[in-house]
């Protein structure tokens, strides 16, 4: 992909209780639990899996933060030595929010730190990525309590600037993958249709196009019929861009230039993309305040606590889930760790020495599982080198790390940055909206324009890429 890659780039006893129950259901067992029951997937994937519920559980503490009862609870619990208030007095605990955020992602920075370099889980460091939870979690709680100590001063500037710029650049990473992701999976379409001449992986390709094309044209009749009455102008000229983008990425698409160029675009990369886009739309404007009479849903589910609550969880679940994604796909950071890495190309050098009965071994296995005829796992079971006891029976990373340590880092820390941005931000001052006990999440002009917004950077990033072929044709090989 490389013209992507030319882009520049509720209710509980008390504090105390709070930070029991964190650390009780993300706390060691609970993380051993997760290794033990991932361990067959590979050790790579029980740790994603451990540190997106870390993130999960974080984020669910920090919104529970937001309540005016937990903030009283929590100034109660530190004698009144912090008082928790915006300095206007428009929200309770926006400083409470960014602390917890800071404080995970002061952790996740010192990770990436200490992990820098880690190419196998061979290397001693690699234990300190896959295993310690007990330590990790009791550190990551005490990083939030020393979060509290710190000036309200330092937080109004991490929360309104820097929290602020790390939570964009997470949401521009995040459509940065989404577009790699609908070429890489189109193109391997055309390449299993090419090698195989499967009906099948014809099927798929047609059949998946042709549906998401029609669950976006589906999603913004929808939107039109329920959202863009007369005086909507902002979701009849959302609704309306999104449509425009859209005919427009389909058309680039097909262009007899760009095929000239890039025989492997084409419709189903662009109904990736549109699908998505279109989703973020009908997200924006469904999740929009309804002062204006444009958002039906909010009349119809009134204010009940329950929609907020599960509306809460869902949307850190999915921020969890996407920050996991794009921790591990790595392309266009640097590194290409699209799937399990057999062995490097130069490991063994045929000028310089006779291969022994192992590297022979190695290249039979890895001929075989290129060919299909056996599982990736023979790989990975392939692993004589039975001295380094701690190394689970399922450690996918002996030879090689399956993502970027660092990197993974990294990105988990721009994720902490937009949940205190999301859980936060108002728009034009207004308060934080409360229902009951409990905020809204997302129900804000603010959130409903960074969606618009992000559509529209989506389909730009995906028609640059469709172009960068035919403006910078030296920098591009697709023969």
């Amino acid at each position: 992909m490389g013209a992507l890659l030319s882009i520049p780039m509720l209710a509980l006893p008390g504090a105390g209780a709070v930070m029991s129950m964190a650390a009780s259901c993300c706390g060691a067992a609970t993380c051993s639990m997760v290794c033990s029951a991932c361990g067959k997937c590979g050790n790579s994937v029980a740790t994603r899996v451990a540190y997106a519920l870390l993130l999960l559980v974080n984020s669910i503490l920090s919104w529970i933060m937001l309540t005016p009862w937990a903030i009283e609870k929590l100034q109660h619990l530190m004698l009144d030595y912090v008082k928790i208030d915006c300095p206007n007095g428009q929200c309770y605990g926006w400083l409470a929010v960014h602390r917890i955020n800071f404080a995970l992602g002061l952790f996740h920075l010192i990770f990436a730190g200490l992990l820098f370099g880690v190419n196998n889980s061979k290397n001693p460091r690699a234990a300190l990525q896959n295993g310690y939870w007990g330590p990790k979690v009791i550190a990551w709680i005490a990083f939030i309590v020393m979060s509290f100590l710190i000036p309200d001063a330092f937080f109004q500037v991490w929360g309104n600037y820097i929290a602020f710029i790390g939570g964009m650049l997470f949401l521009v990473l995040g459509l940065i993958l989404l577009v790699d992701l609908a070429h890489t999976w189109a193109e391997y379409c055309l390449e299993q249709i090419e090698n195989t001449d499967s009906k099948v992986w014809r099927g798929v390709l047609i059949g998946s196009t042709l549906g998401m094309y029609l669950a976006s044209l589906a999603m913004t009749i929808i939107q039109y019929i329920f959202f863009a009455k007369s005086s909507c102008s902002m979701n009849q000229a959302a609704i309306t861009i999104n449509l425009l983008f859209w005919l427009a990425i389909s058309f680039i698409s097909v262009h007899p230039t760009i095929q000239e160029y890039n025989p492997k675009a084409g419709l189903a990369q662009g109904a990736i993309v549109a699908v998505y886009c279109t989703y973020l739309t009908m997200s924006a404007v469904s999740m929009e305040p309804d002062d204006k009479q444009c958002n039906p849903l909010i009349r119809a589910q009134g204010t009940r606590t329950t929609s907020v609550v599960i509306g809460a969880i869902v949307t850190m679940l999915t921020v969890a889930y996407t920050t996991t994604r794009a921790a591990t796909q790595s392309l266009g950071l640097g590194k290409n760790r699209g799937g399990i890495k057999l062995l490097d190309d130069d490991e063994h050098d045929l000028v310089t020495q006779q291969p022994g009965r192992r590297e022979m071994r190695a290249e039979v296995l890895r001929r075989a599982v290129e060919e299909g005829s056996l599982p990736a796992d023979a790989l990975l079971s392939d692993d004589e080198d039975e001295e380094s006891g701690g190394n689970t029976p399922h450690d996918d990373e002996r030879s090689s790390t399956q993502y970027d340590y660092s990197v993974f880092h990294i990105i988990f820390f721009l994720a902490t940055c937009w949940v205190g941005t999301l859980l936060t931000q108002t728009a034009e001052g207004d308060e934080m909206k409360f229902d009951g006990d409990f905020a809204t999440v997302g129900r804000t002009y603010w959130a409903s324009w960074v969606k618009i917004v992000s559509a529209w950077i989506c389909y730009s990033m995906y028609i640059w890429t469709l172009v960068a072929p035919v403006v910078l044709p030296e920098r591009f090989d697709f023969d």
